[in-house]
């Protein structure tokens, strides 16, 4: 059974920082594509960060030079961190592990992320 679980999420001020989590189980974690999306009321789930299994990395640009991409493949796990925050990052987050040719998506239940003073 595939598991994606997420921490992590929770009320932050603008400007501070945030590290989410999600950890893997169930998946040949370390030749898996990975990758965090977000989800805010009223608004379609965009892409925001995605990792390879080799370790490259792709942004949106809205979090560019904001927020980092990484992965333990010792532990399963693929992290997001997030600095320097704005009202505008508030959403759910997701993680998702990415299809390939022979396996399918599969999708974390999100985390909360609300940034507000």
């Amino acid at each position: 059974q595939v598991q994606l679980v997420e921490s992590g999420g929770g009320l932050v001020q603008p400007g501070g920082s945030l590290r989410l989590s999600c950890a893997a189980s169930g998946i040949i974690f370390g030749i898996a594509a990975m990758a965090w999306h977000r989800q805010a009321p009223g608004k379609q789930r965009e892409l925001v960060a995605l990792i390879t299994s080799g370790g490259a990395t792709n942004y949106a640009d809205a979090v560019k030079g904001r927020f980092t991409i990484s992965r333990d493949n010792a532990k399963n796990t693929v992290y997001l961190q997030m600095n320097n925050l704005k009202p505008e990052d508030t959403a759910a987050y997701y993680c998702h592990k990415i299809r390939t040719g022979v396996t399918p998506d599969y999708w974390g239940q999100g985390t909360q992320v609300t940034v507000s003073s």
